[in-house]
C-alpha cells in the first residue's frame, strides 16, 4: 500500500537534533515522512546531526538527501528551496522545527538582553516566516502543498522565560496569517503546539545546569494526565505526519495541541 505521503517532497527545517538518549520532534517527524513514502529534505544548521538522521532514513531504505542551513538567513533558505526543488522536482511539504530558549540566551523580562530577545525572534519565529516565504512559491507552482510551525503549550500557559513565550505565541498568528491569504493557492498551514516533551531539547540543558535526570523527569511526568508520562519526539512526528497528509486536506489555520491533556487539567488551572 503507498504511504500517507507517497511521493511527496519534504523540508524538514530543524531535523538534527540536540545529543540526547532520546528523539527529538524534527528528527522524528523526518524520518517518519520518509517511512511515509516522502523523499525529504534534512536541513539543520548542524551538519553532522543533520547526516546522523538521514542515515537513519536510509538505513529504512527511505529517501533522504542532507542540506547545512541557517535558518535565520533568507539566503540561506532560498538555496535550500531551490536544491530541493532541484532535486526532487518540486516542493510539497515544508516542516518549521526551529526552535531555542535558555540555551539561546532566554530569561525573564527583567534579566533578558537586548541581544538575546533578538537571537530568540531570529530562531523562533523570524526562521519560520522565511522559510515559508521561500517555500510557498514553490509549492504554488506545483499546485498547493503544507507548512505546518511548531509552537509549544508555552503560548498557552504561565512561562518564566519571556523570548520563548512571546515567540511561540506570535508564532501562532503567523501560522493564521499564512493560512488565510494562501488557501487560495491550496496551501495549508497550520501549528503544533508540543506539550511537556521527553526530548533531548527539553531535558539535556536542565540536566547540564545541573538538575537530577531521574528527578526531572519524574516532576514533569507528574504533569500529564494522560498516562502520567511526557508525551516523546514520535507523537508530535505523528501529529505532524497526519496534517501534512492529504488526510488533512481540509484542515488550516488550527493549532493543535499536543500535551498529554495537560491544558484541561487542575494543575494547570490551579484548581
Amino acid at each position: 500500500m503507498p504511504g500517507r505521503v507517497e511521493s511527496k517532497v519534504a523540508i524538514v527545517v530543524g531535523a538534527g537534533q540536540t545529543p540526547g538518549m532520546t528523539i527529538g520532534n524534527g528528527r522524528a517527524t523526518a524520518v517518519l515522512l520518509a517511512r511515509e513514502g516522502a523523499s525529504v529534505v534534512v536541513a539543520d544548521r548542524d551538519l553532522n546531526s543533520a547526516e546522523e538522521t538521514a542515515s537513519m532514513i536510509a538505513d529504512e531504505g527511505g529517501e533522504a538527501t542532507v542540506y547545512e542551513t541557517d535558518a535565520t538567513s533568507e539566503e540561506s533558505l532560498r538555496a535550500m528551496v531551490a536544491e530541493a526543488v532541484s532535486r526532487y522536482g518540486g516542493l510539497d511539504i515544508l516542516h518549521n522545527n526551529v526552535g531555542a530558549s535558555v540555551g539561546a540566551g532566554d530569561a525573564s523580562p527583567m534579566e533578558i538582553t537586548e541581544e538575546g530577545f533578538d537571537r530568540i525572534v531570529a530562531l523562533n519565529l523570524k526562521s519560520h516566516w522565511l522559510a515559508s516565504r521561500q517555500a510557498i512559491p514553490a509549492m504554488r507552482r506545483g499546485g498547493g502543498g503544507s507548512i505546518v510551525n511548531i509552537s509549544s503549550m508555552a503560548a498557552r500557559h504561565a512561562y518564566p522565560f519571556l523570548g520563548y513565550k512571546a515567540t511561540k505565541t506570535a508564532l501562532l498568528a503567523l501560522t493564521e496569517q499564512l493560512a488565510s491569504q494562501h488557501a487560495i493557492d491550496n496551501i495549508r498551514v497550520n501549528a503544533i503546539l508540543p506539550g511537556a516533551m521527553n526530548t533531548p531539547m527539553a531535558i539535556e540543558p536542565r540536566v547540564a545546569a545541573g538538575a537530577d535526570r531521574a528527578d526531572l523527569i519524574a516532576r514533569r511526568n507528574s504533569r500529564i494526565p494522560l498516562g502520567g508520562k511526557m508525551g516523546t519526539g514520535w507523537d508530535v512526528g505523528y501529529a505532524a505526519l497526519f496534517l501534512h497528509s492529504d488526510e488533512a486536506r481540509f484542515i488550516s489555520g488550527i493549532a493543535l495541541h499536543v500535551d498529554g491533556a495537560e491544558h484541561i487539567s487542575d494543575s494547570v488551572s490551579g484548581q
